[in-house]
């Protein structure tokens, strides 16, 4: 079906086209984030799935979905107009690849283009094809001691969506402009990130990376600090039918402590989830690693539109490393002051 949708595509005049997320990386190597997509040069597809264009109205989550990914393509990735490396995008059109790079600590942007292989003919130059796409990426400094990692679905972004129907619902119809962020959440990250000049930011979520632009643009909207998604694939996966969002966020958890074994994340998650199990998991195996857990309580309302709430008991200081609660930013913050975070 698939095979048969990009044979279309290509009829119709559309061309493997990059659409960049941000990225993140240390002052020696980079992680490339991005998805490729059958795609008209200079038409509105581009503006309606780029991240960092909020001039579209009107969005619907299903336009997302139906986009026709290009698995298996090569893409080049320069760093101010020189090629450092080429990466390809996974069976979901999906780049998520980590390649060497020498920046400093800070903001950087990188250009991403698609490679066509054999158009230029035998022992010419690969020939470069579509628009190029330039992604942010954040270096994280190697002082660096604290970071923020946050969940996004009923922890900074209110969608109740572990019920299918509801989640549907979301996630396809609604109007992306509708969406309402969480009280007191934006407030809360903008002032642990000031507290600590210089940390990362990063958000986790089950969610797809078909959603990535409207959240990158719901991010923006609502003034909460930049920094890189971690999503996963949507639908069935070589080996199972539906991917494992848990172990998603295990997976992500543990490679934010490899990759950066001197910071201390403040956990941001809700209670209608699995985000406390996980998150105590991680706090066992790695304190080293966490400087907080902080848990947004769900309203009732929330906890029956979620499936209910989460079956893990309250933590206190588990293995030195604090858990607070509270239905809102605004608590979780006072929580956080009082345990020395803030």
């Amino acid at each position: 079906m698939h095979q048969r949708r990009a044979k279309r595509a290509v009829k119709r005049g559309k061309v493997p086209s990059v659409i960049p997320y941000i990225g993140y990386g240390t002052t020696d190597s980079l992680r490339v984030l991005g998805r490729l997509l059958f795609l008209k040069p200079e038409s509105r597809e581009h503006s309606r799935l780029r991240p960092d264009v909020d001039g579209v109205s009107r969005v619907r989550g299903w336009r997302t979905f139906t986009s026709v990914h290009v698995p298996f393509q090569a893409v080049q990735v320069c760093v101010d107009g020189a090629p450092i490396a080429e990466v390809q995008s996974d069976r979901g059109g999906v780049i998520n690849s980590r390649v060497p790079a020498s920046l400093t600590p800070g903001w950087h942007t990188v250009t991403l283009r698609v490679i066509a292989r054999g158009r230029g003919g035998a022992g010419k130059a690969p020939e470069l094809i579509g628009e190029s796409a330039d992604a942010p990426v954040y270096i994280i400094d190697p002082d660096a001691r604290f970071g923020v990692l946050s969940d996004i679905d009923d922890t900074i972004l209110m969608t109740a969506l572990p019920r299918p129907f509801v989640a549907a619902w979301n996630t396809f119809v609604v109007d992306e402009h509708a969406r309402t962020p969480t009280p007191g959440m934006a407030v809360l990250l903008d002032h642990l990130i000031a507290e600590h000049p210089g940390s990362p930011a990063v958000y986790l979520s089950t969610g797809a990376w078909n959603a990535a632009p409207a959240l990158s643009r719901f991010l923006a909207r609502n003034l909460y600090p930049m920094g890189p998604l971690l999503l996963t694939d949507w639908g069935p996966t070589p080996d199972r039918w539906f991917r494992s969002g848990q172990e998603h966020k295990r997976e992500e958890l543990l490679r934010l402590a490899q990759d950066f074994p001197e910071v201390k994340w403040v956990l941001l998650g809700d209670d209608g989830q699995h985000d406390e199990a996980i998150y105590h998991e991680f706090t066992l195996s790695h304190p080293q690693n966490v400087a907080a857990v902080a848990i947004r309580q769900l309203s009732v309302g929330e906890a029956v539109l979620a499936g209910g709430r989460s079956k893990a008991q309250l933590h206190r200081n588990v293995s030195g490393v604090p858990w607070v609660y509270g239905p809102d930013g605004a608590t979780l913050r006072e929580e956080l002051i009082k345990v020395g975070v803030l």
